[in-house]
């Protein structure tokens, strides 16, 4: 039977595995409105400092068809980043 200190041990184990969840890449329509995107374009990839082999391992969408990057989709990657490589 589990005692109150392995129960507290196995949830602060428990809590430590969860990985935030990337934020929904956005792009500018036509009208100049935000919309949501495929992917992450290889320009923000670049500009964030991650290979496409990096992004997939992350579990980051990629659309190789956007052109250009969107600033704050360059912000939320490298928030991304170092949420995940400050957790293991």
């Amino acid at each position: 039977m589990w005692s109150r200190r392995d129960w507290h041990s196995f949830f602060d184990v428990v809590r430590k595995r969860h990985m935030p969840r990337p934020l929904r890449p956005v792009d500018r329509s036509w009208r100049n409105r935000l919309e949501p995107a495929e992917g992450y374009s290889l320009a923000e990839l670049d500009d964030a400092g991650l290979t496409i082999e990096q992004a997939e391992n992350l579990g980051l969408p990629v659309d190789a068809g956007r052109v250009g990057a969107y600033g704050p989709n360059v912000s939320a990657l490298r928030e991304y980043i170092r949420a995940t490589r400050s957790r293991f």
